[in-house]
């Protein structure tokens, strides 16, 4: 199974500050929230620009998208497949 990494360029605080106690496609980084469709929507868009998904293994990106994948289906919110 994948497992993210913890990034050194990333303050797991910060978004949880940012953002309070959410769900994250990116757990350990407290990276792209997933609890509303607008944030659905959101992460989808800045995991699919190429400096972000730069910052991530293959198979970790993958791995978030499947949960923002599965946020958005049970958010209702239809987004672009990849």
């Amino acid at each position: 199974m994948t497992r993210i990494d913890r990034r050194d360029d990333v303050n797991p605080n910060e978004g949880e500050r940012e953002h309070g106690d959410v769900l994250f496609a990116d757990s350990v980084n407290n990276k792209y929230p997933i609890d509303t469709p607008e944030h659905v929507r959101a992460a989808w868009g800045y995991i699919n620009h190429k400096d972000n998904a730069a910052k991530y293994d293959v198979d970790e990106v993958a791995l978030i998208k499947s949960r923002i994948k599965r946020a958005a289906k049970k958010h209702g919110v239809e987004i672009a497949e990849d």
